[in-house]
């Protein structure tokens, strides 16, 4: 009698072994939430958003200069001369 309990304990129902199978293959193959190739693309705009928002307030704060002209041209163009010891005319 002691192992009919035990073998009762030890043998699984099909439909318990179902439902284990089913929630080890949901742990394998799980479903992002975002896709690889959309974080990719979230992490590239937030760096340039950062990079945008760090070029204004080090040319507002450090340079003393109004923020939106970080992105015209004759400031690069004026940085670019000054480091490479060309004259502006």
């Amino acid at each position: 009698m002691t192992t009919d309990s035990n073998n009762k304990k030890t043998k699984k129902k099909p439909s318990q072994a179902k439902e284990e199978s089913t929630a080890t293959r949901v742990l394998r193959h799980r479903r992002r939430v975002l896709p690889i190739w959309l974080r990719i693309l979230l992490v590239l705009f937030l760096s340039l958003l950062a990079l945008a928002v760090g070029l204004m307030i080090g040319y507002s704060v450090l340079g003393s200069g109004n923020p939106l002209e970080v992105f015209d041209w004759s400031t690069w163009q004026h940085i670019i001369d000054i480091m490479t010891g060309a004259e502006s005319s």
